[in-house]
């Protein structure tokens, strides 16, 4: 078990928390790693933070102008050696055997696409007392129906999925590289809380209700290249069933780390 792993970081003016995301790898007790930074033209001090860290296993990428996650996690994928693909955005955590215990579950049980439970944080990185978790087996049917994993526990081989590429997306690109990769294999869940997703304010993940909307409308439009029709009830589908994941898979906990 020492097949190298490519975690891809998009940054954007998070020079507050990526010293803190690196940490969380650079703690990993799996060590074979690469960690590709795609900065997409940061104007606040992260590159003051990332030039503090030596370790030749870190590459820092740019875009040429301001571009967008997608652009950003395309540019990473193109650029990544590894045969297992992970991703942590640049203001989120892992638990240190994240790595290890994930390359670990996929390999005993012959999987090539997984994810984990996590838990969510504030932006001093204290615990919200929530984990989140999915269905224990996600199939091409079930992906289409929502975005159950979260980006931060996603694992695949490269191998077996290949290369990903997407649309330009203002939101929901990963999830535009989930359903790609689940027309090659299934996602399965490792049921341990080993990630910490950073609830920021002003933030683009806490986009107002009615945009959500719209934006999933477009990732069937524009990135699935569906129908108007399909591309409505997709939508539909996807805001019911975030409201199931809602009522199933969120945990109110008292003892997350």
């Amino acid at each position: 078990m020492n097949e190298l792993v490519s975690i891809i970081m998009p940054s954007y003016n998070t020079g507050k928390y990526i010293a803190e995301s690196i940490q969380s790898i650079i703690e990993q007790t799996y060590k074979n790693w690469e960690l590709l930074i795609i900065d997409d033209c940061s104007t606040d001090n992260t590159d003051d933070v990332v030039s503090q860290f030596r370790d030749l296993r870190i590459r820092y990428l740019k875009n040429d102008k301001n571009s967008g996650a997608a652009v950003s996690r395309n540019y990473g994928l193109q650029e990544a050696k590894g045969k297992w693909i992970a991703f942590l955005d640049s203001d989120d955590l892992w638990m240190p055997q994240k790595i290890e215990k994930q390359i670990s579950f996929m390999q005993k049980n012959h999987y090539f696409f997984s994810y984990t439970q996590y838990e969510e944080i504030d932006e001093q990185s204290k615990s919200l007392g929530r984990v989140i978790s999915g269905p224990k087996r996600i199939t091409q049917k079930l992906m289409k129906a929502y975005c159950w994993p979260g980006c931060l526990t996603i694992m695949y081989d490269a191998e077996k999925i290949g290369m990903i590429q997407i649309e330009n997306l203002k939101k929901h690109n990963d999830y535009a590289m989930w359903l790609k990769a689940i027309k090659n294999s299934d996602c399965y869940l490792l049921e341990q809380n080993l990630a910490r997703y950073r609830k920021r304010n002003g933030s683009i993940s806490n986009t107002g209700y009615s945009k959500l909307i719209k934006y999933h409308y477009l990732l069937w439009k524009n990135g699935e290249k569906c129908s108007s029709v399909i591309a409505t009830v997709r939508t539909i589908e996807n805001v019911f069933c975030g409201v199931w994941k809602k009522l199933a898979y969120v945990k109110k906990e008292d003892g997350c780390r």
